[in-house]
């Protein structure tokens, strides 16, 4: 199983985070598509899996949700898609290290946002509503409880709840790089993706499904809905820019970046 150091990993994701900006748009919002549909794949898998556990089984089965959950990020990273919380990562320690120009990270960042709703929002509502998986019990009363969790958080709760998430979801696509063959992917993705799902923290890509769902069933609204959205995003994009990226970026390849006096001697000679 190959394995890459992490100052290696370091570059592999600024060679990701160069290719996933440099995207056309048309290729950006179809894996986009794709990268929304796959999670909310994963989610609506963990829903069907615990809706009909008996209630004394306590925590087991949670991590029996959180074992199967990450399904739609080994779908992204092997089959190939664009995630938004993923690229908060690669993109971002690109731009940093001076691939990726600011206004190329946010549009990318901005079309990925777009396309993964599109993607959770078509799963929530052709395989949740139309096709009924979120809407008959007991997995209706599963989809509406964790919802409603998720609904009930104040702004800082969903914040911070946001950072939490996306620190484990950014470290589960840096670990991605480290391997070479897809077994050491998936075991790479599997864990912390897992551990984030378990502990519960707030994935926006996530609710895009979840919460969507509840309200196609009839519970919520749209304005508790981007309520929601907005501390998820802005924590989201903490943990992944600054407690991954931009952490590895200064451990690993800040030193390597060239000096303003040697870009200028560099220009002179």
């Amino acid at each position: 199983m190959g394995y890459h150091p992490p100052k290696k990993m370091a570059n592999l994701a600024v060679e990701a985070g160069k290719t996933k900006a440099e995207l056309p748009l048309q290729s950006m919002l179809l894996l986009g598509f794709l990268g929304g549909a796959f999670i909310a794949i994963g989610y609506l898998l963990a829903i069907r899996v615990t809706g009909n556990l008996p209630e004394d089984w306590g925590s087991f089965g949670t991590f029996l949700g959180a074992a199967v959950f990450p399904l739609g990020l080994i779908l992204v990273v092997v089959a190939g898609a664009e995630l938004l919380t993923g690229n908060m990562v690669a993109v971002t320690i690109a731009c940093l290290a001076k691939k990726v120009r600011v206004h190329k990270l946010l549009a990318n960042w901005f079309w990925i946002t777009v396309s993964n709703f599109i993607g959770a929002l078509f799963v929530a509502y052709v395989f949740g509503h139309l096709v009924g998986l979120t809407e008959t019990d007991p997995y209706l009363t599963k989809t509406i409880a964790t919802a409603e969790h998720k609904l009930e958080e104040n702004f800082w709760q969903c914040f911070f709840s946001g950072i939490g998430c996306n620190w484990l979801v950014g470290l589960a696509v840096w670990l991605s790089y480290g391997s070479e063959d897809i077994s050491g992917k998936i075991l790479a993705i599997w864990f912390p993706i897992m551990g984030f799902v378990a502990i519960g923290f707030q994935h926006v890509i996530a609710n895009m499904f979840i919460i969507p769902a509840a309200i196609f069933a009839g519970h919520g609204n749209w304005m508790d809905y981007f309520q929601n959205f907005i501390p998820v995003f802005l924590g989201n994009a903490v943990g992944g820019s600054l407690f991954v990226a931009m952490i590895y970026w200064i451990a690993y390849l800040k030193a390597d970046s060239p000096t303003l006096s040697n870009k200028k001697a560099t220009y002179k000679a």
